[in-house]
């Protein structure tokens, strides 16, 4: 549950990688796609690329079509106006409306969960399950419970802080983020690359856009089973009242915690992690 914290702060060899963008010349995600069979389709975390997803599709095997999305401004990918999230939101149930996908299975961590919480509630008839990895429907009430979302600037003092805070500088604060997303020493250096790697703008502007996200009222008109993991940090106690007050209006969920992790759960619990969307997906809880 990290993300209540931070910022205030091989199926083919080759898989086909397409651009996606209706609200702005600019794509908004890219998308690759590998396999057959009804969609599964990956939305990964704020600065994340959809290639995080690649150990989950291969261990998971569930015989469907896989969708990694990575979003505008992350990974390298130009970046797209503001509003950044609306955008992506936007145009992703455009590109399902678009493709005529049905039956699917949303997987989303962090950011990604909200974004499936979004096409669910948009969506509904089109959406069998769903699996929210430690995402919030609104982390400003566990950051920042006193501040209305209309009291959030994009031209802030703190975000044009960050905006012109110099290589070295933004680096140790990258490292910083990094360190308190996941326990595992060996991912610590890749989360802060995909920080850097981020169109600055985007991170600073894009998580802006996050915090003003409130997602609660819409719960009560999603009917898709889903399951909802959530790290241990701080404390396993706090993680699950956290959690339940949070998806409280949603009418079908089950929510698990896993212990001694962090907001990547998939690099601190790997085994865990999996067997819990197994279970879920295949055997119908």
């Amino acid at each position: 549950m990290k993300i209540a914290r931070l910022f205030i702060l091989g199926l083919l060899i080759s898989l086909p990688i397409s651009s996606f963008g209706t609200s702005t010349s600019t794509p908004s995600f890219q998308v690759e796609i590998s396999g057959n069979g009804k969609p599964v389709l990956y939305l990964p975390g704020f600065t994340v690329p959809g290639s995080i997803w690649q150990e989950t599709i291969d261990q998971l095997q569930l015989n469907r079509k896989s969708y990694r999305f990575t979003y505008a401004g992350f990974n390298g990918s130009a970046p797209i106006p503001m509003p950044w999230y609306d955008t992506v939101k936007k145009d992703l149930i455009q590109y399902i409306e678009t493709e005529k996908l049905t039956d699917i299975i949303l997987i989303g961590h962090s950011m990604g969960g909200n974004l499936a919480l979004d096409i669910a509630t948009a969506l509904p008839e089109r959406i069998e399950k769903m699996v929210i990895v430690d995402s919030l429907p609104c982390m400003r009430a566990v950051m920042m419970p006193n501040v209305a979302a209309e009291n959030l600037f994009y031209e802030s003092p703190y975000n044009q802080q960050l905006l012109n805070m110099e290589a070295t500088s933004f680096e140790k604060y990258a490292q910083g983020m990094a360190g308190n997303m996941v326990n595992a020493l060996d991912k610590k250096e890749v989360l802060t690359q995909w920080i850097l790697k981020a169109d600055r703008k985007t991170f600073v502007y894009g998580y802006t856009d996050l915090l003003k996200l409130d997602q609660r009222e819409q719960l009560n008109k999603i009917n898709t089973p889903t399951l909802v993991l959530a790290a241990s940090f701080p404390s396993a106690d706090r993680s699950k009242k956290v959690m339940k007050e949070q998806f409280q209006g949603l009418p079908i969920k089950q929510i698990a915690i896993a212990a001694n992790s962090r907001h990547f759960i998939m690099y601190d619990q790997p085994q865990w992690y999996l067997e819990q969307i197994s279970l879920f997906l295949t055997d119908g809880r």
